[in-house]
């Protein structure tokens, strides 16, 4: 018996990097997944693909995590297919990095339309069919807790909002026995941070392994955080950066 079997999964932004992982391994668990994207409808069709080909279940959808109406349609489409949803990984993101006083209201508008509003509102309305023993997991950054450098305001502001939201919603969910806890990755070897580049190799000069993460080792925190085996986690923030932090 797998961990996750018979479990209802949606991920937001599940298609590639660190979303792609975190599909693959609660499908692998036996999750029937449901994942969003947005522009890379070619990979989001390939990681279907591969799913069903080991015996998985895997639908892709595309959404704007920016729109309210589109995170409504995710979860009402999943819960009309498969009558649920049993674990939300709220895992869109994005990053817009510059001067601080070069950023516009739309820059701030919309990281905080990505990385915060639609953490609410997805979690919101998944809340709605979700039943006790439900899973609620954000993907932060360890960034919230340490800054590491200039033209990250915007984004470290946007990733400290996902603490305070977890610790309030923990308190909101005990009584249904949902948990809410928060993943705050370090450095991870993606297409978007690859870590052959000058910036990488400082910052591997702060973490304590000395090198980057894999995609994989996020997608293992989440898949521990929605089974079985974390029910009395709640409330918390896994750091998952080699040190980085500490």
């Amino acid at each position: 018996m797998k961990n996750l079997s018979d479990k209802i999964a949606v991920v937001t932004g599940g298609s590639r990097g660190i979303g792609s992982a975190i599909t693959l391994k609660l499908a692998s668990e036996g999750a029937k997944v449901v994942f969003t994207y947005q522009n890379s409808a070619e990979k989001a069709l390939a990681l279907a693909e591969e799913i069903k080909n080991t015996g998985g279940t895997a639908i892709p959808i595309a959404a704007d995590s920016s729109s309210p109406e589109d995170l409504k349609s995710v979860i009402e489409n999943t819960v009309k297919e498969f009558g649920t949803v049993d674990i939300l990984v709220n895992n869109a993101g994005i990053y817009i990095g510059k001067p601080f006083e070069d950023y516009s209201l739309e820059d701030y508008h919309l990281t905080m339309d990505v990385n915060v509003r639609a953490v609410f509102l997805a979690s919101q309305e998944a809340v709605k069919h979700m039943p006790e023993g439900g899973r609620i997991i954000s993907i932060g950054s360890n960034m919230a807790e340490n800054a590491i450098g200039p033209q990250t305001t915007l984004y470290t502001m946007s990733k400290s909002a996902l603490q305070g939201f977890t610790r309030g919603l923990a308190r909101d969910l005990g009584s249904k026995k949902i948990t809410v806890n928060l993943v705050q990755p370090g450095p991870i070897n993606t297409d978007m941070n690859p870590d052959n580049t000058e910036f990488a190799d400082f910052l591997r000069t702060r973490m304590a392994l000395g090198e980057y993460g894999k995609a994989k080792d996020i997608a293992n925190a989440v898949a521990f955080l929605a089974g079985e085996d974390s029910g009395f986690i709640t409330g918390a923030f896994i750091t998952v950066d080699g040190g980085f932090n500490a």
